[in-house]
């Protein structure tokens, strides 16, 4: 059998080298944007670009494979296998970096942004196998925690990514983009272009099963798999949880994303102070994952207990040390360790049960939303920010559920998955919209979040009923999976 319910350390940790990749490039555009701003003389939306080149291209590369699955008679992943699919993603991906040389050298932005976009065409491909496979690569009933490990090393490459980009152009972290030349942004493209022809060799020859059939045909397997539909649109639990992973990316890109001006309008906090509060934010999401993470691994007893408060507060000497690192004052943050205690103790409660987990953490950010626009202050800040830690952990339980019991409609089902990243753009543009003074203001714009976290609550409650009419039952499967 290539899958086992044993977690293998050695094809964990390759695998979750591409997760880092993932968030190592999308938190260094941000720091793209400015500088492609100022050096080719762009308007604000033509900079906005750049973002909106590289997360189009994860629904343009999604809807690529699930027509080229439909219309070749067969699931591309099926046939090349899950590590080849990687492989090939890397691939793409680094040929996506090269564009970037020809590019420096001629100041072309269109030429840039194309070079995104097919850094981001790889990326989908890679999403589309990888996601799966952290779920299946061991025991079944722990896959949701092994996403969140996933997650978590994504969230490190989103940490330390802008820092060490930044070090690479500007030649310091602190420097400001008016030091910076377009010719200086080839080379860190290039060495990641490198990185991803290494790990794509690795991947080639590492222990990751190249097929996971062996989900659909392996009797001992905890997770049933449903009779085989015609289409995965006929699984409700997939359907549902298209538009689930729609308003969860939406929630957490918007609630950030609108962050910076409610601090300016309701606080005062000038631009140039903001970007630690932000970084907080994207640091609590890896803070959730690191706490999830822990229950992905066969710890006993005391020791388990233990590191359900010792890894989150980890996560957050991680954030503490990178800002540090930066120059930014890092005491007004501390108090930030007893907001930890709510997400420690909401993931203790979910006994690694993902329907449960989502429905808990979706009430929590529901009550975090509802504080920040009821507060002021400083506590209003600290409530929107603690949305990160409650989105934290969303992906994987919604991701877990929604393609439970698919069999050979899995890959296809991940695929419709991951184009719905789209929702982060739409939600965002709305919440933008309902921020202006004429309509709800920035302050009460974030109840189009507490729309999105209804829903998700919902689809926990929803989707419990229909896995169990299904034969799926995570209550009786996870046991103390957590």
């Amino acid at each position: 059998m290539e899958n086992s319910n044993s977690t293998k350390p050695a094809a964990i940790v390759t695998l979750v080298s591409v997760f880092f990749f993932w968030g190592f490039v999308a938190a260094s555009n941000d720091i793209l944007i400015p500088v492609f701003k100022e050096k080719l003389n762009l308007e604000q939306w033509q900079s906005q670009m750049i973002s909106f080149a590289f997360y189009v291209a994860y629904t343009v590369g999604s809807l690529i494979y699930y027509f080229v699955s439909k219309f070749s008679g067969g699931d591309i992943l099926n046939r090349i296998g899950y590590k080849n699919g990687i492989s090939l993603g890397l691939v793409i991906s680094a040929i996506g970096t090269l564009l970037f040389y020809p590019a420096a050298q001629t100041a072309s932005f269109p030429l840039m942004i194309s070079g995104l976009f097919v850094v981001g065409l790889g990326f989908s491909l890679q999403q589309t196998a990888a996601n799966p496979l952290a779920i299946v690569i061991g025991d079944p009933r722990k896959g949701a925690q092994r996403l969140s490990m996933a997650g978590g090393i994504n969230n490190l490459g989103t940490t330390i990514g802008p820092i060490l980009v930044s070090f690479a152009i500007f030649g310091s972290i602190a420097a400001s983009s008016s030091s910076a030349s377009i010719e200086s942004i080839k080379t860190p493209y290039l060495i990641l272009g490198a990185a991803f022809i290494i790990v794509a060799v690795i991947f080639k020859f590492s222990s990751i099963p190249n097929k996971i059939h062996s989900v659909s045909d392996d009797d001992k397997s905890d997770i049933p798999v449903v009779a085989d539909k015609v289409s995965a649109f006929k699984y409700p639990q997939l359907v549902m949880g298209m538009i689930a992973i729609f308003v969860y990316v939406g929630v957490e890109v918007s609630t950030v994303s609108n962050l910076p001006e409610f601090m300016k309008q309701h606080v005062g906090t000038s631009t140039d102070r903001v970007a630690p509060f932000v970084s907080l934010y994207w640091a609590s999401l890896m803070i959730g994952r690191w706490a999830a993470s822990v229950g992905a691994f066969s710890f006993k007893g005391g020791i388990k207990t233990i590191l359900n408060f010792l890894v989150p507060y980890i996560a957050f000497g991680v954030f503490l040390f990178v800002n540090k690192l930066a120059g930014h004052d890092v005491t007004p943050f501390y108090v930030y360790a007893f907001v930890i205690l709510a997400l420690i103790a909401a993931d203790i409660a979910s006994k690694g049960n993902p329907a449960r987990q989502l429905l808990l953490f979706s009430s929590l950010g529901i009550i975090a939303l509802f504080i920040g626009m009821f507060s002021s202050g400083m506590l209003s800040v600290y409530a929107f920010t603690s949305v990160g830690l409650f989105c934290s952990t969303l992906w994987p339980c919604i991701f877990t559920l929604a393609i439970a019991g698919l069999g050979k409609h899995t890959n296809e089902g991940s695929s419709l998955l991951i184009m719905m990243i789209m929702g982060g753009g739409f939600i965002s543009l709305l919440q933008g919209v309902l921020a202006d003074d004429a309509l709800l203001g920035i302050q009460w714009s974030y109840l189009v979040g507490v729309v999105c976290f209804a829903y998700l609550a919902f689809y926990a409650w929803k989707v419990s009923s229909l896995l169990k009419s299904q034969g799926i039952d995570y209550d009786s499967t996870a046991g103390s999976g957590h």
